[in-house]
């Protein structure tokens, strides 16, 4: 008897973030929210708080954010190749699970996406969505959704642009969500209230 296949949420967090600090000095991703925990610890807990599996791809040298991802139950990927775009964090994520049943593709800079729009697009996945993109007030956002079939298609992806190109697919279900943190990233100190 086979189990049944799992969903995996997958947290890109290999960018370097170079908008919030130039030097480099400061991860974005470490840095504290007001709500308590940092970005990435954020991120990684609305995945959690919905997926049965949730998996990180992080740069070589991030080893306190590792720490962080890890210590929520995260299992973590490090991505040798991740300055070379962003289709290769996604790739190893993928490669990690190869053997889900799709995944929720979420960016770790991220921290305001609602868990119930995570859930959401979960369940269009569940029955039978092949592509899920969330939609608040007529704008798509983050996560996005793909089920198993599109894998062959996002191992070819390359460069910055991620799936981008199949997000546009007529197959594509719109999930309208009532979620401002769809469209809310941290890309300068600013955006962390």
């Amino acid at each position: 008897m086979t189990s049944p296949l799992r969903w995996t949420g997958i947290l890109l967090a290999a960018g370097r973030g170079r908008r919030f600090d130039a030097s480099g000095a400061n991860n974005k991703l470490l840095q504290p929210l007001t709500a308590g925990g940092s970005v990435a610890q954020q991120s990684a807990g609305n995945l959690l708080a919905v997926m049965p599996q949730v998996v990180a791809v992080l740069r070589p040298d991030t080893h306190a954010l590792t720490e962080q991802l890890l210590a929520l139950g995260v299992h973590c990927e490090i991505c040798a190749n991740a300055d070379a775009g962003m289709a290769h964090s996604l790739q190893q994520g993928l490669r990690y699970s190869a053997d889900s049943a799709g995944w929720l593709i979420a960016l770790a800079d991220m921290p305001f996406v609602k868990p119930s729009t995570i859930l959401d697009l979960l369940q269009a996945l569940q029955n039978g969505a092949g592509i899920v993109v969330p939609v608040y007030q007529g704008q798509r956002g983050n996560p996005v959704g793909f089920a198993q079939r599109y894998l062959p298609q996002l191992l070819t992806l390359q460069g910055d642009t991620g799936a981008r190109g199949l997000l546009q697919s007529a197959e594509t279900v719109l999930v309208e969500v009532d979620d401002a943190g769809i469209h809310r990233d941290v890309d300068v100190p600013e955006d962390l209230n």
